[in-house]
């Protein structure tokens, strides 16, 4: 993150931007915390897992569940990562740390490509895509009823 965060910044940037902003934080607290268990920092590297834990829990309370199939597939990957974290943080595991790491990588990505695309709300390109793979799945539903 380049741009220097304010109160007042943060209440001028969408919804959209926001979760943006929470994916890049976790995932620099997530690298913070890896590098802290591995120089045996086990204090910083509980508070900044409890920390990513809170922000995933904002991400979780904050989805809009008009937006489809993709919010209730958001908050299973956010309640998956949370629980690997918590496994990460007693365990001090950084192949744990690694892992929802990755995850957080290719969802932020994802969501900035659909913030740069000019969709006012990824979710709902995220949502068409959902709604194509829907499409394929009554298709294929519908092809094995046609053989039988």
């Amino acid at each position: 993150m380049t741009e220097v965060l304010t109160e007042q910044t943060l209440f001028q940037k969408s919804p959209q931007e926001l979760t943006a902003i929470l994916y890049d934080a976790c995932i620099e607290k997530l690298e913070k915390a890896s590098l802290a268990i591995k120089q045996k920092d086990f204090e910083t590297a509980n508070q900044l897992l409890q920390n990513c834990n809170d922000i995933l829990y904002r991400l979780g309370a904050g989805l809009n569940y008009e937006a489809g199939i993709i919010a209730d597939q958001l908050e299973v990957i956010y309640t998956y990562m949370a629980e690997r974290l918590i496994e990460a943080n007693l365990k001090k595991n950084t192949d744990l740390i690694a892992e929802v790491t990755n995850l957080l990588k290719m969802l932020s990505e994802s969501w900035k490509a659909a913030l740069q695309k000019g969709t006012e709300n990824p979710t709902a390109v995220l949502r068409k895509r959902a709604s194509v793979y829907d499409q394929d799945l009554f298709y294929d539903q519908g092809a094995v009823d046609r053989k039988e």
